[in-house]
Order: C-alpha cells, then structure tokens, then sequence
C-alpha cells in the first residue's frame, strides 16, 4: 500500500510539473510575485511571534499590506491568462494598469492605518 501511494504521489508531482512547465513566463512572473508577498507576510507572523507585537497596528498594517497585494496580484493573473474566456476582451495593458492603481489605493490606506 505505501508503494501505491509514493507512485501516486510521484505521477501528482510530475502531473503538476508538466502542467507549470506549460505556463506561460508572464504567468509564471507572477506567481512568483504572489509567492513573494504571501513569504514576506508569513515571515512577519514569525517574527511577531517570537519578538512580540507591541505595537500591533504596524503588524496588521504590514501584514494586510503583503495579503492585499498577493491577492490583488492573483486578479491580475486571472485576467492576463489567455485562457480564461471571461477576460478575452481586456487589454494586458488595462488589467495592468488596473492593479498597479489598486495597489496604490491599498497602500494609501495601509499607510493611514499606520497613523
């Protein structure tokens, strides 16, 4: 039985692998930046683990920064993949332009809560 499941376990990671390797490079440009910015939030929970979050606005502030923009980014790559038919129509340079101005918004406000 344990065969069994490291030969599946094998067939998923290559499956997974083949299915990355297809992806286009601007795709795959931004899932590093979402794996980026979901690192850099994690890394700020370890650290307001250990140190302690004195002053607490400035954890969330900087946390909520990093998970905005992971998931501002993953709208982006919804819309830039040239396989969802939902988003034919929109320009790259739109969807763009479009995160790049919500990003700004989210750190104004993040900046705000900052006091």
């Amino acid at each position: 039985m344990a065969r069994s499941s490291s030969k599946d376990a094998q067939d998923l990671f290559r499956a997974l692998w083949s299915a990355y390797a297809a992806t286009p490079t601007n795709l795959k440009i931004i899932d590093l930046y979402v794996m980026f910015a979901v690192f850099t939030a994690l890394i700020q929970v370890v650290y307001m683990a250990l140190v302690g979050s004195f002053p607490f606005n400035s954890f969330l502030s900087g946390v909520l920064s990093c998970v905005g923009t992971a998931v501002l980014a993953v709208c982006l790559r919804i819309q830039v993949n040239k396989e969802n038919k939902e988003f034919k129509d929109l320009a790259p340079e739109r969807a763009f332009a479009d995160f790049v101005l919500c990003n700004l918004v989210l750190h104004l406000v993040i900046m705000n809560f900052l006091g």
